[in-house]
């Protein structure tokens, strides 16, 4: 701390005071973090692939929900939406697909390669 010299003794105790003050909390006004909501993870629906069926085969969910698919067959599958807003690539024994339903509507889908394999996805608020 710099020495302040002055002839009247009170007078330089306040400024010395005051200075000592300030660097307190001038310090710590830069330390003061701002505090965020914590945020929820977006809720998430898995859906198994065996034995030629998908698993459930009917699921109800909100918006913002992702649904993961897993292929637990022995033969590659793929997700396709039968009004075409989302498509697997093959996905081989172990594989994952996942879609995040964004906006409320009923999605039904199917595996391309096995078309009798069908299910539905209901998206609502």
């Amino acid at each position: 701390m710099p020495t302040i010299i002055t002839k009247r003794p009170r007078a330089a105790t306040v400024v010395a005071l005051s200075f000592a003050a300030a660097l307190t909390f001038g310090a710590s006004a830069h330390d003061v973090v701002k505090a965020s909501s914590p945020t929820t993870p977006a809720p998430t629906q898995t859906i198994t692939i065996d034995k030629f069926a998908f698993t459930p085969n009917e699921i109800t969910v909100a918006p913002g929900t992702t649904v993961v698919w897993i292929n637990k067959d022995q033969t590659p599958h793929t997700v396709t939406a039968r009004d075409k807003s989302f498509h697997s690539a093959g996905m081989d024994t172990g594989d994952t697909y996942q879609y995040t339903f964004a906006k409320a509507g009923d999605f039904s889908y199917f595996c391309s390669m096995h078309p009798f394999m069908t299910a539905i996805v209901h998206v609502r608020k």
